[in-house]
């Protein structure tokens, strides 16, 4: 069994080795003078550089886990919900959860007991993401920006705080206000405005630069008016986002990141005096 895992291990070596052109040792793109010794300006780095980083980057994670596997340990997930891009890295909340299927990108911000569910993509890569405190984005939903607006306004993505996008909604490069209930399959097209205390019926499209009027439910293909909503709306709405959030804590409890940390706190409980006596719990 040990010489299996070894010949394996030696198998994901040999695999991951690239080609010293890859490198840009041939070219010497990699070695400028400058950059060897520390000076004059420092050269723009190429296309071709950036592509090696690349390959070798993923060449020796590909390896790490070969030899992980190899070795006997445990591997949960080796996927990254949270990814930077361009220089910009996601900035959450401790208590925040964002799902190991989700996708959360770039220039994103996810405030206090905030959620992004399985399959779900945040992308902050034209433009930020901002998703409010106690806020929730569902299954398959996908949040992405615009370079610009006609408009000239902000082409950013604003989610407020006790809002619930329903499974499967796209919102593109638009302003939520405070509690409000966007239903399942909801497209929001880029400039456009809900404000606070606002319900968008299931499968309602709503075209680019809208806007709509707080206090309100709208729905339809185009979206339309419906009706007003009552005067405690706003509570029942932070209600039911609250339920959301609630359960997100279950799955954020339950849910074991990629490393051997659960393995100490195991060992922790395991030694943990029983309350009232001395043995182990």
């Amino acid at each position: 069994l040990l010489s299996k895992k070894t010949s394996d291990m030696h198998r994901a070596l040999r695999s991951s080795l690239l080609p010293r052109s890859l490198l840009g040792v041939r070219s010497g793109a990699c070695l400028t003078p400058s950059r060897a010794m520390g000076g004059g300006a420092a050269e723009p780095v190429g296309v071709e550089d950036r592509d090696a980083k690349v390959k070798v980057g993923r060449a020796l994670k590909e390896t790490g886990v070969a030899m992980k596997i190899a070795g006997g340990e445990e591997v949960f997930s080796v996927r990254r919900p949270v990814m930077s891009l361009l220089g910009s890295k996601p900035l959450m909340a401790n208590d925040a959860f964002v799902a190991p299927s989700a996708s959360v990108i770039g220039d994103v911000t996810l405030y206090d007991y905030s959620s992004v569910w399985y399959s779900a993509v945040v992308k902050g890569d034209c433009n930020t993401v901002k998703i409010g405190g106690m806020s929730n984005i569902q299954d398959r939903c996908v949040v992405s920006t615009v370079p610009s607006l006609e408009t000239g306004f902000p082409s950013k993505v604003d989610v407020g705080n006790y809002v619930s996008v329903g499974p499967g909604s796209v919102l593109t490069s638009c302003t939520i206000g405070d509690h409000v209930i966007v239903g399942e399959g909801t497209s929001i097209g880029e400039g456009s405005v809900i404000s606070s205390v606002c319900v968008l019926e299931p499968g309602s499209v709503v075209p680019p630069n809208t806007f709509i009027p707080g206090g309100q439910k709208w729905g339809g293909n185009p979206i339309s008016y419906i009706s007003d909503l009552g005067g405690h709306a706003d509570e029942d709405i932070q209600a039911h986002a609250k339920q959301i959030s609630l359960l997100a804590e279950d799955h954020f409890d339950e849910y074991l990141p990629y490393g051997n940390a659960y393995k100490h706190l195991e060992e922790v409980v395991e030694d943990a005096p029983i309350e009232g006596g001395e043995g182990k719990a």
